[in-house]
């Protein structure tokens, strides 16, 4: 089953890891955070190893998108930033697992300080 792991931040300046520039992550002491980068990359070495880490991506800042909406006559475009909220979509992780929980065991790691993660299956075609 293939899930994506959605990581959301409000990170300022925009950069990736997102955890250091948010506020929460700040708030973090230096060598906490270091060890949560280690249990990280720890985990991304485990998921890739196991072949359950299919593909991932940073995204650039929010203010580099545009949205394309149908309108009557036609599709239009805007530039970004979109969403009313303070956090923006900061990138993804795409698994494939056994079950949902073994996804679970795994999104539960991507959520950090300032940069919670949503765990969303994807759409099965029939």
């Amino acid at each position: 089953m293939k899930y994506v792991i959605l990581i959301h931040a409000d990170p300022q300046p925009w950069g990736h890891p997102t955890t250091p520039l948010t506020a929460e992550g700040r708030a973090v002491a230096t060598d906490d955070l270091a060890a949560m980068d280690k249990e990280f990359e720890a985990l991304l070495t485990e998921i890739s190893a196991s072949g359950e880490l299919v593909t991932a991506e940073a995204l650039a800042a929010p203010r580099e998108s545009t949205i394309f909406r149908w309108r009557k006559g036609g599709a239009s475009a805007s530039e970004g930033p979109f969403a009313e909220v303070q956090e923006q979509l900061a990138g993804f992780f795409l698994i494939d697992v056994a079950t949902r929980e073994r996804a679970e065991e795994i999104a539960v790691q991507f959520a950090g300080p300032g940069s919670p993660a949503e765990l969303r299956p994807a759409f099965v075609w029939e």
